[in-house]
């Protein structure tokens, strides 16, 4: 009778833990799929790929403007605020181009070098603004990244996916995909042991 009741409770446990194992398995291909729907094109279409050193020429803050490209985003999430314009010469080509944070920060507004957050104070905004400037103004030199294809002359700050970036996102699914085949693999060894023990 206790046998009976052990074996039971292994083949529960054994179920369960398939349960744990398929279920890890199943939600890393989910994880896998998002990121190859979300994070993988916004990587592959970046012709930002390789880094120099970018000089400052200038940074210049306009007067306040909208975003002109601001399709798909909603009446209160445009703003004004004052642009900051940042001229800088790469060291790579010796030109003399725009600097832009991101690459959403050129296709948003290709005016401006910086897009801040949306902000009820337009004195914090301003003050944000003005803070950046002088931070170009006191590093004059810093690293940046260009298109070494020359599709874009403009350059950016830094990207918004990098490669270290994009490992990491897939470090997660990929822990869970190992850890869930592992307990499979775990779980039938384990049953065929069970079974070669009972045939002999």
């Amino acid at each position: 009778m206790l046998g009976k009741k052990l074996v039971t409770a292994q083949k529960r446990g054994e179920t369960r833990a398939l349960c744990l194992g398929l279920g890890m398995v199943t939600c890393s291909m989910m994880m896998y799929f998002f990121i190859g729907i979300t994070i993988v094109p916004f990587y592959t279409k970046s012709v930002w790929t390789t880094e120099t050193v970018c000089k400052l020429l200038k940074a210049n803050i306009k007067d306040k403007v909208l975003c002109p490209n601001s399709k798909g985003l909603e009446d209160e999430d445009v703003f004004p605020y004052p642009c900051l314009q940042v001229w800088v010469n790469v060291t790579a080509s010796g030109q003399e181009v725009m600097l832009y944070h991101t690459e959403d920060t050129l296709d948003r507004n290709p005016k401006c070098s910086y897009i801040p957050g949306k902000s009820e104070n337009s004195k914090d905004v301003k003050a944000q603004i003005e803070t950046i400037a002088s931070n170009f103004k006191k590093y004059q030199t810093f690293p940046c990244y260009y298109d070494p294809g020359g599709t874009k002359t403009s350059v950016i700050l830094s990207r918004l996916y990098p490669p270290k970036g994009l490992l990491f996102a897939f470090l997660w699914p990929t822990l869970m995909f190992t850890g869930g085949c592992l307990i499979i693999v775990l779980v039938k060894i384990s049953q065929y042991v069970s079974v070669l023990s009972a045939w002999q």
